[in-house]
């Protein structure tokens, strides 16, 4: 109020409203706008008023809200949708009865909805293979970054087998997003073969917080090839001890001092990684270097395999932004699904299991529209 008073004060002394507006950095619509009420209210008018609203959404009459409360205490196992026929049949011609969503309202207000589960999305490790053959078991991961002397910032992608040591890629990228790390995957693929399975920890771009049970797009390709996803346990670097004991000595070697740019970078990775497969012996290896341990691996990268669910009743294509159309309603999945052909089959009346190859994502409910998930499907190897 005192803003507004000094305002009108200096009005009423004979200044112009415009320049009075500039003062007090409001538009000379606003400024006409408080004189007015002034003029027809008085000093009462300038009191701050109340921003309460005139209406409230899903307000009731209070009789029909203690009747819809009354009837879900009676019927404790109904919704909204089955409260509101009854009120139809109860009240019909008599008052106007409220919308469904009005009625779940009213029930929530109460304390009478039974609230659904959120999706908890907490990382979580998965059982650990031993990786005892060369190709059983790759461990990924990316070194922390580190800045090149043109301050750019340089984050070294690293894969190695478990169970040779090799170093089977040392990449300088400039980024640790997934179009890059998938074009360095394939490029290792085509020339190294496939793994049984990848040992990475749970952070971008190997996991992601918000996908469906913590999966990326990367992981999800990763299990289009017949790759199984390993994934260590948060704050447990010494799960992926080996691969990690090698970052000590690449850091130690060949960031100190870091080259100029990415090209002089990889190029000093690039002699790190030689020397270390082809001339390095290891104890563990009974002082043999890994490159006369290691083979490549039988399985040939051949692209992505076509996806088939002859037990599903069908198949179906999630969009790209990563949900399922049933029935002419959407039921969102998970964008890192997008563009994946997923199983889907009845198993109930409007009860759907989905699955994406041979893992059960969960149950679509046609009613309630949304994915319910089970068990993590993916924390154990198959």
């Amino acid at each position: 109020m005192d803003e507004r008073l000094r305002f009108v004060a200096r009005l009423l002394d004979g200044e112009g409203m415009s320049h009075v507006c500039r003062e007090f950095g409001i538009s000379r619509k606003t400024g006409y706008k408080i004189y007015k009420r002034y003029q027809e209210q008085g000093i009462e008018a300038l009191n701050d008023r109340s921003r309460r609203p005139v209406r409230y959404a899903n307000q009731l009459p209070e009789p029909i809200e203690r009747l819809i409360v009354s009837c879900k205490r009676d019927k404790p196992h109904w919704g909204a949708r089955k409260i509101r026929e009854l009120l139809v049949r109860r009240l019909a011609g008599d008052v106007r009865i409220p919308a469904r969503s009005t009625v779940h309202a009213v029930l929530d207000r109460h304390g009478l909805v039974k609230q659904a589960r959120k999706r908890r999305n907490k990382a979580q490790g998965t059982p650990l293979s031993t990786g005892k053959a060369p190709n059983d078991l790759w461990c990924a991961d990316f070194k922390g970054e580190f800045r090149l002397g043109n301050r750019r910032y340089c984050y070294p992608l690293t894969v190695t087998d478990h169970a040779s040591r090799m170093i089977l890629l040392c990449e300088a990228l400039d980024t640790t997003r997934e179009p890059p790390v998938i074009e360095a995957f394939q490029r290792l693929f085509t020339e190294r073969g496939l793994p049984d399975a990848i040992r990475s920890d749970n952070g971008l771009p190997f996991a992601s917080p918000n996908g469906l049970y913590n999966l990326s797009r990367l992981s999800v390709w990763w299990l289009r090839l017949g790759i199984a996803i390993e994934r260590i346990r948060p704050g447990h670097p010494q799960q992926n001890g080996r691969h990690e004991r090698m970052h000590l000595t690449l850091k130690q070697e060949t960031t100190r001092p870091p080259g100029d740019n990415s090209l002089q970078q990889q190029a000093r990775f690039d002699d790190f990684v030689s020397e270390f497969n082809t001339e390095r012996p290891h104890e563990a290896l009974s002082m043999l270097c890994p490159r006369e341990h290691y083979t490549s691996s039988k399985r040939t990268y051949r692209g992505l395999p076509e996806l088939d669910y002859p037990f599903h009743d069908k198949d179906i294509l999630v969009t790209s932004c990563g949900r399922i159309c049933m029935h002419r309603k959407k039921i969102n999945i998970s964008t890192v699904l997008a563009g994946q052909r997923l199983g889907i089959k009845e198993v109930d009346e409007g009860i759907w299991l989905v699955s994406f190859m041979h893992y059960d994502l969960g149950y679509i409910d046609l009613e309630q529209k949304t994915l319910q998930t089970i068990s993590n499907p993916f924390a154990n190897r198959v």
